[in-house]
């Protein structure tokens, strides 16, 4: 009976999903401008073979849960068919490339971080990943622009700097037992390495320009911070960790003062006073979220797409002026749903902790600064929103964070193999007795 009842489970899913996709391309038949009819079955042809193809391939090998594929999937198909109508309907196929390339770095992340133990001795390897990131930043980038073009296609380093970022974060969690004096202080090696990379990554921001990610790789190295406070017999002294809060605020104090201009002008500046200036995009959104109202004007009936990164930074505002704020409201609640599966099924150590946590910040202060940015409640960052903007890197980046999401939900474990006198092995059953490493670990 369970194994029917998880079949009727699955095969509903796959119903829901389906009848989401055609329900929105059905919108767009209804309400949509559409110039041709071959416009739209190129769209929905490209979104179902997309579901289908997918779904075929989730379920030809095993894992502990299929939720996050299906919602990923999900969110995929529906940022296909907003980019594909922004302004007009056609299939955007350079998007429809990126959501692909996300679902492979979704399985590749999964793949990839399930095993803590490998990851552990990759560290070394993680590191040099990072390194050779800052390499291409410094001296294959233009520092305003932060991209490599190859032809049609542009790169953005730092995007991928994120997963190796957390994965650090994570793997070196169980080195807080080797500690070392450091004049007053008693610190892992790891850490301290941690700190000075976190320390090179703001830096690197800060030369970059590119401010609007430091919130994000800062609230990573803070979940990293708060884990290890957490971790068992982690023995941070109280002077460890009042100095590291004040160090905090101290660099949050002198990096407010010494922010360059153009950021200096966006923190105060009026947009409505300026309203052609640094405050055009946020009122142009503000314009289109009033004028989409709660169910929009209609796919590819919006003006918003004449406005520089419509279908990027101010994304949201987009979807609002076409598809409505209610839908808008919808597909984030889509995502924050993703993001708190990991409350149902919670991670089985605390690398998986670790590494889920980071994850579930980044996203979530990605998303918390493209909204909030848009509809003028923050400064305005230029920052992209998860699964929904274009670009390539991003949506790489998202489906490998996915991955990794789904890594804690379905852990691997290495187990012991024990010889008889015959010589033939016996393996321990699957929750059996780990390594001391793993045992150490585990929560």
């Amino acid at each position: 009976m369970p194994i029917y009842q998880n079949k009727l489970s699955y095969s509903g899913t796959v119903v829901l999903l389906f009848l989401t996709h055609i329900s929105m391309l059905g919108i767009v038949l209804i309400r949509g401008s559409i110039a041709g009819a071959l416009d739209l079955i190129k769209l929905a042809g490209a979104v179902l073979i997309l579901d289908t193809a997918y779904l075929f391939i989730t379920v030809s090998y095993k894992q502990m849960t299929y939720t996050l594929d299906f919602m990923l999937l999900g969110l995929l198909g529906m940022s296909l068919i907003f980019q594909s109508c922004f302004g007009r309907i056609g299939l955007d196929t350079k998007h429809l490339i990126s959501c692909v390339m996300c679902l492979v770095a979704c399985e590749a992340g999964f793949l990839l971080t399930r095993n803590h133990e490998w990851i552990r001795k990759q560290k070394k390897w993680i590191y040099g990943i990072i390194a050779c990131l800052f390499i291409l930043i410094l001296f294959f980038t233009d520092n305003q622009k932060k991209w490599i073009t190859f032809g049609i296609f542009s790169v953005q380093p730092s995007e991928f700097m994120k997963p190796c970022f957390i994965l650090v974060c994570a793997a070196s969690i169980v080195e807080l037992h080797k500690k070392m004096k450091i004049l007053f202080f008693y610190v892992s090696r790891d850490t301290l390495v941690l700190c000075v990379v976190a320390v090179c990554i703001f830096a690197l921001q800060w030369w970059c320009h590119d401010l609007g990610s430091l919130p994000t790789f800062a609230g990573i190295f803070g979940c990293a911070l708060v884990c290890r406070l957490c971790y068992p017999k982690a023995k941070i002294s109280k002077k460890a960790f009042l100095a590291g809060i004040a160090g905090i605020i101290l660099i949050a104090v002198i990096a407010w003062f010494a922010a360059p201009d153009y950021v200096q002008r966006r923190l105060h500046v009026d947009i409505w006073a300026d309203r052609f200036g640094d405050g055009y995009q946020q009122c142009e959104a503000l314009i289109a979220i009033a004028k989409g109202g709660w169910l929009g004007v209609g796919a590819g009936n919006g003006n918003l797409c004449n406005v520089f990164a419509y279908d990027s930074d101010i994304v949201f505002a987009t979807i609002c002026e076409e598809w409505g704020l209610l839908y808008a409201a919808l597909t984030i609640l889509l995502i924050l749903i993703m993001l708190m599966t990991i409350l149902i099924n919670p991670p089985k150590n605390y690398y998986h902790a670790t590494m889920t946590a980071g994850v579930t910040t980044a996203i979530l202060v990605q998303m918390a600064l493209n909204i909030f940015g848009s509809c003028n409640l923050i400064p305005f960052t230029g920052v992209t929103l998860p699964f929904l903007s274009s670009g390539g890197s991003s949506m790489l980046t998202c489906g490998f964070l996915v991955g990794m999401l789904k890594a804690g939900q379905s852990p691997l474990f290495r187990h012991k193999t024990m010889k008889k006198k015959s010589g033939k092995s016996r393996k321990y059953p699957k929750f059996g007795k780990f390594r001391r490493s793993e045992r150490s670990v585990s929560a």
